[in-house]
């Protein structure tokens, strides 16, 4: 018997659907958020893991305005760059990072007291 081709299942759009499933932009791990205590009540936020096809600076720079705060990108030996923000800015980064499509609600981790 020969078989018959018509009868095959084929979706044209099987290759589209593919990369809902991968992170945005080609990042492969979580993007983590910690504090850090410094003097007193001083704090210190760290946001690590975010893909080297963003712009820290960039992204840095609109934390400073929107956020009221001081900032800086570092170059760490194993992380690579990290965010350093003033103050407690879990919160207000977690949702930024959520509502501008630079990761999902599941890759942003969120560490501290």
């Amino acid at each position: 018997m020969s078989t018959i081709q018509n009868l095959k299942t084929f979706d044209p759009f099987d290759d589209a659907t593919k990369g809902e499933d991968s992170l945005p932009a080609g990042t492969d791990e979580c993007i983590h958020i910690r504090i850090q205590q410094r003097n007193g009540r001083k704090t210190l936020t760290t946001v690590q893991g975010i893909s080297e096809h963003y712009d820290k600076k960039a992204i840095m720079k609109y934390f400073k305005k929107n956020f009221a705060c001081n900032g800086t990108v570092i170059e760490h030996p194993e992380y690579g760059e990290v965010i350093q923000v003033q103050g407690d800015q879990r919160r207000n980064i977690s949702q930024f990072l959520a509502e501008s499509g630079l990761a999902r609600k599941e890759q942003v981790k969120v560490h501290g007291f």
